[in-house]
């Protein structure tokens, strides 16, 4: 008489069982600690993240800003790589759009046919670039294309450089209004980030901190809708040279008001 062996399907059921258990804690573990895999600047207060921010901007070597700025009631649209020894790209205003360039102390703008006409308006009689005096055709026939020299005494030379000038541009920038509080844990271009706002309600501004790596600053959006800002590319290299000489106009000691 044959015995019948014994059914091992309940074991398998209940070994199943534990395994499912087993993972289904794991999970509900991780879900518990938000900052397990991050940079840990999470845990920290506000303040203390707002701080490590700043101290990561003061070290950096490099940065991409792009955005919109809103300043004196002018809306600015910046697309700016700096660095410590200068800083290149584009900035849009009143429509539109002029080049700077900046190697150490020597600025250069670089402006469209179209810049330099509204540049010119109201001047009365154009002088032609690197003349004492004079009148000749447009200045935007002789400057549309080519890289004008900001004479460093220009009125305009403070302005503009202020836009390829790292620290200058980021500590006017990076401060927010109110006592800091920490928000949500949006992702902004694929980086996971932790919001610093300037108040309950922000109204001080939102700045965006990364928790991956080096607690950099990712999204400025600044108090009374002064603009939003995004922050990339931090220490990365970018060509920095002045524009060859024929590529170069000498207009003189003023520019015409940009």
């Amino acid at each position: 008489m044959s015995v019948p062996r014994p059914r091992r399907r309940p074991f398998r059921r209940a070994r199943a069982c534990v395994a499912l258990c087993a993972g289904l804690a794991a999970a509900l573990s991780g879900c518990g600690d938000p900052d397990e895999g991050t940079n840990g600047v999470g845990k920290l207060s506000a303040r203390e993240i707002e701080e490590k921010a700043r101290t990561a901007v003061d070290g950096a070597t490099a940065v991409r800003v792009t955005g919109e700025l809103v300043t004196r009631g002018q809306t600015y649209t910046l697309d700016m790589r700096l660095g410590k020894d200068g800083g290149s790209g584009s900035v849009t205003a009143r429509g539109t759009a002029f080049s700077l360039l900046r190697v150490g102390d020597s600025l250069f703008l670089k402006g469209s046919e179209a810049f330099w006409n509204q540049a010119d308006q109201g001047r009365g009689p154009s002088r032609s670039p690197g003349a004492s005096g004079g009148s000749g055709g447009g200045i935007a026939d002789k400057l549309g294309g080519k890289y004008v020299r900001v004479p460093a005494g220009d009125p305009a030379y403070g302005q503009l450089r202020g836009f390829t000038d790292q620290k200058a541009l980021l500590d006017g920038l990076l401060t927010l209004g109110g006592e800091p509080v920490k928000g949500g844990r949006p992702t902004l271009h694929g980086v996971p980030t932790i919001e610093v706002k300037g108040g309950d309600d922000a109204k001080g501004g939102t700045l965006d901190v990364s928790l991956r790596g080096t607690p950099y600053p990712v999204r400025l959006v600044r108090a009374g809708g002064a603009g939003t800002l995004t922050l990339g590319d931090w220490g990365k290299d970018f060509p920095l040279t002045a524009p060859a000489k024929d590529q170069t106009v000498d207009y003189g000691s003023k520019i015409p008001r940009t």
